[in-house]
């Protein structure tokens, strides 16, 4: 497996310079660390804000589990979506509400056909909302399937 955490991950992230606004670090309540945020008050309703994982060696023919965690805090706070490079149109993930200000899991399953995927954007979509955030943290890339809960 492979920590792309943002503490202390391996993985290469870049901010898209074609967006509204960047994410940014935000300390985890524990202290030990940070994850990614978007804070409410950034931006206006509909900007977009994305954030990139550049995956490089990943075996063609094989499949892989994106496993992160994630939360939607606040009233309205927007949209989170996932997409894969290789299929950019449509999101394979996506959350719209957070029911409250936990943190819960995502799982995506990432199959290496002969074309390959090799980035996975997280692209936050602003709201209405004043208060609260978007956040994503700890995610980690498996080989295999995802494993069931």
């Amino acid at each position: 497996s492979v920590d792309c955490s943002f503490s202390r991950g391996v993985c290469d992230w870049k901010q898209d310079v074609d967006d509204d606004f960047d994410w940014n670090p935000a300390d985890r309540d524990r202290g030990d660390g940070y994850y990614m945020a978007v804070p409410a008050f950034v931006g206006h309703k509909n900007d977009m804000g994305r954030l990139k994982l550049l995956l490089t060696d990943l075996k063609p023919k094989s499949s892989y589990c994106l496993i992160f965690s994630y939360r939607l805090a606040g009233e309205k706070v927007g949209k989170l979506r996932v997409f894969l490079a290789n299929r950019k149109t449509a999101p394979v993930w996506e959350e719209n509400k957070g029911k409250d200000e936990k943190w819960r899991t995502g799982k995506i399953e990432i199959f290496q056909g002969a074309e390959t995927t090799n980035s996975v954007t997280f692209e936050s979509e602003r709201g209405k909302g004043k208060t609260g955030e978007i956040g994503v943290d700890n995610v980690i890339l498996i080989s295999g399937l995802c494993p069931e809960d």
